[in-house]
């Protein structure tokens, strides 16, 4: 009968993911076990797919504990690339420093920091063409600044000042820099994925010899729009690389609800037939080595690549969070990949091109550029002095080369509204 069946068996259960840690407990990463820098093989750039399924469950590394940089993966950069991409990070984290502050003194409403994550975007940066398209997400304020984006440009947006290119219409953060191949961010998770398969798509229907780059966290894996980007991008052999930042943390939660309990998030790809590599993502040299070989790979029409950065969100995912309230203090300090800045500039001092006097020196240079360019930047206003200059009009604009008769009828209305109210 079937109103008897199962009777006797035991209540199914769901399975909650935990993060090991919680607030006050004592952290230990010892059940973490990386392969040794320098080997992991590196197969050719047209391999397929199905050769390398060991990849994901890897993970590459160029540095090793001595600084020394071994293996195939090694690039072999000249030492003043080397010097440009330590330069990149140590930019990007006294442009956040700055940034914070200037939060935490009212004269912005919001700011995201990327510390720890700094190589994820400068060694990306580095190993890209100036005019391939990037379409990040809120944490790679780095690819801005290692293509030498204004300073000033950046903190104007982030102020919503009168120097804002996008007139105050955009969160704090979320840049848009057309000139500086750098597509407007959105904070809907993962939106960038198809809109970077799109682009890329697009790029080699014209065929023009641009490829396009994507960066999600890996809590926007879960996102629809991540895997219809991954069926585009396999089906069509899109010439885009596809970045996952795994940070650890989304906003509040662990990566185990994005289902990095059971895999990593680099094998996601297998399942797509897209080649996917795992590297240290605070190793500068294996995330500029990866993107290499994934840009040759675009370039040269054998197909996308998916790429897992594992890395570690040291500070809070915003100013509006509070990750004492969720996860271990001890966490940062102890996350056994170290800091991407000493890392990269341990190995600059093993080669005999870098001193602490030349680090403090450099570290002192770009603090006072950073305050130069922000002392600029405040001149045109900020959230506590002159608020929000732009006016009411603004927002019928810029949207229709020529603004069409009801959104001008609107526009006149509100205005209309305005004066009698006495605004």
């Amino acid at each position: 009968m079937a109103d008897e069946a199962g009777r006797n068996l035991r209540s199914l259960t769901l399975h909650v993911p935990e993060p090991k840690f919680r607030p006050g407990d004592a952290v230990s990463f010892d059940d973490m076990v990386f392969p040794e820098a320098g080997s992991v093989a590196r197969p050719s750039v047209d391999a397929d797919p199905a050769t390398m399924r060991d990849l994901p469950f890897t993970l590459i590394r160029v540095l090793d504990k001595d600084g020394n940089a071994v293996g195939p993966w090694n690039p072999r950069l000249p030492v003043e690339r080397v010097k440009r991409i330590l330069r990149g990070m140590m930019l990007t984290r006294a442009y956040d420093d700055r940034m914070f502050r200037a939060q935490r003194q009212g004269k912005t409403s919001f700011y995201m920091k990327c510390t720890g994550e700094e190589a994820v975007a400068i060694g990306a940066v580095e190993a890209l063409h100036r005019d391939d398209m990037c379409f990040p997400s809120y944490r790679q304020q780095g690819l801005l600044i290692g293509r030498d984006w204004p300073l000033v440009d950046m903190m104007c947006q982030v102020y919503s000042n009168a120097g804002d290119r996008l007139k105050g219409r955009q969160l704090p953060i979320m840049y848009s820099a057309k000139e500086a191949g750098f597509f407007s961010i959105s904070g809907n998770l993962a939106t960038q994925y198809p809109q970077a398969v799109g682009w890329a798509m697009a790029s080699a229907a014209k065929g023009d010899t641009r490829i396009a780059a994507s960066w999600v966290g890996e809590g926007s894996t879960a996102e629809g729009d991540f895997h219809a980007a991954c069926t585009f991008a396999s089906v069509y052999r899109a010439p885009v690389i596809l970045n996952v930042v795994n940070n650890q943390w989304a906003i509040s939660s662990f990566a185990g609800f994005a289902g990095g309990e059971s895999t990593t998030f680099a094998a996601r790809g297998l399942g797509y037939g897209i080649a996917a590599l795992r590297i240290d993502g605070n190793d500068p040299l294996a995330v500029y080595a990866a993107t290499e070989w994934a840009a040759e790979r675009a370039r040269t029409n054998a197909g996308p690549t998916l790429i897992e950065h594992f890395t570690y969100r040291v500070e809070a995912h915003s100013t509006s969070d509070d990750p004492s309230a969720y996860r271990s203090a001890e966490e940062a300090k102890n996350f056994p990949l170290g800091d991407p800045i000493q890392r990269l500039k341990e190995h600059l001092i093993k080669l005999g091109e870098w001193d602490e006097a030349s680090h403090d020196a450099l570290q002192v240079e770009l603090a006072d550029m950073v305050r130069d360019a922000g002392r600029e930047a405040e001149k045109l206003g900020v959230l506590s002095g002159t608020g929000f200059v732009h006016s009411f009009e603004t927002m019928f604009e810029d949207v229709f080369a020529e603004m069409p008769a009801h959104i001008k009828e609107q526009s006149e209305q509100m205005a209309e509204e305005r004066r009698v109210a006495g605004v």
